[in-house]
């Protein structure tokens, strides 16, 4: 090839070209391992690539041109974009998985006699491991009933009492069209709890929708209330999230040079709205999803990354879990870290 004359096109039908995937891949583990822009002798090097240095600074441009790196400031290096993690997550890592026979250390720290404690164990552990933030929801509880009750509390106001199969108590204050007797809210509560007892709200919800010409008008009004009303109890009685390790971000240099980056960051841990946003689209996955910054709604930062996955309880999804921290992260290590305490939480709650 003669000077100055650039390398071929690095991309065509079968996707990146060799030598383009290896620079890309060792640029991107470098940065990952030393914080610090690659520049082309360093990756001649590192490559193992029988290259000259002009050759590898054509491939870098092109690989910058695709928006695959970037030049920060003035140096001479060159680091990942968020497009660029991409690849190298999607195309290039391994991880290599974690059995539980493994991870005795691990699963000694989830065991607990109460639920929330595994949850809130789980978050520290995530953090400890990552040295990053672990975030955790608390599970999310079935809306069965085993009993219903209507207790009216004054005219046109009835209370709402239902009772889960592990005892639980929802209670909920009701507005009625119509003023009831406690005659007809007991007459209510005994047909209710003999004909939809053992069903979740969602289950009654959709019968109720057929079944409600059936139903005498008082019953039928009252059941659409109370299943209402329940979804609402259920939802409000709702740990939202665990968050443990936010601290750690004040020591991450991608981070720590920028103070309004980390006030954005701590503002999305203490209001937690768009973080459960994050982590229900995650829950909707299978197996462990990386969300990398900047490349989509769902991560609100270009200088962070979510790695997640959902828990199952009994062979039900019930919650998800997960790592933030910056795009600069070993994801492969973050990868076993959360699929591994997945399946340790999920253990330790089916075994409640």
């Amino acid at each position: 090839m003669q000077a100055g004359q650039k390398p071929p096109a690095l991309y065509n039908e079968n996707g990146m070209d060799d030598r383009a995937r290896s620079l890309l891949k060792t640029l991107v583990e470098r940065y990952i391992a030393d914080g610090q822009p690659v520049g082309s002798r360093t990756l001649s090097k590192a490559s193992g690539l029988e290259l000259s240095p002009a050759t590898i600074r054509n491939v870098m441009a092109d690989l910058e041109e695709l928006g695959l790196i970037a030049s920060p400031h003035t140096s001479a290096g060159r680091i990942p974009t968020a497009r660029g993690y991409r690849v190298f997550v999607d195309t290039m890592m391994t991880a290599q998985p974690i059995h539980l026979q493994q991870t005795p250390a691990f699963e000694t720290q989830l065991q607990a006699d109460q639920p929330q404690r595994v949850i809130a164990n789980a978050a520290q552990m995530l953090s400890s491991l990552s040295n990053f933030v672990g975030v955790i929801t608390a599970p999310r509880k079935t809306s069965v009933f085993h009993h219903i009750e209507f207790m009216r509390l004054s005219e046109r106001r009835v209370l709402v009492i239902l009772v889960a199969p592990d005892g639980d108590v929802q209670n909920r204050v009701i507005f009625t069209a119509q003023d009831y007797t406690q005659a007809q809210l007991l007459e209510a509560s005994n047909y209710l709890t003999a004909h939809y007892a053992g069903r979740t709200l969602e289950e009654v919800r959709e019968r109720l929708k057929t079944e409600v010409d059936a139903l005498r008008s008082e019953i039928a009004t009252l059941m659409q209330a109370a299943v209402q009303a329940g979804r609402e109890a259920v939802a409000d009685s709702q740990e939202q999230v665990v968050i443990s390790g936010e601290r750690n971000l004040l020591t991450v240099q991608d981070f720590s040079s920028d103070m309004g980056s980390l006030r954005k960051l701590f503002d999305l841990f203490e209001h937690k709205t768009q973080l459960m946003r994050l982590l229900d689209v995650s829950s909707r996955a299978e197996g462990v999803r990386i969300y990398i910054g900047g490349e989509s709604h769902v991560v609100p930062f270009e200088e962070l990354s979510v790695v997640s996955a959902p828990y199952e309880v009994d062979g039900i999804v019930v919650g998800t879990l997960g790592v933030i921290g910056p795009t600069r992260m070993a994801y492969d290590r973050m990868i076993q870290i959360v699929d591994i305490t997945s399946r340790l939480v999920g253990n330790a709650l089916s075994a409640k």
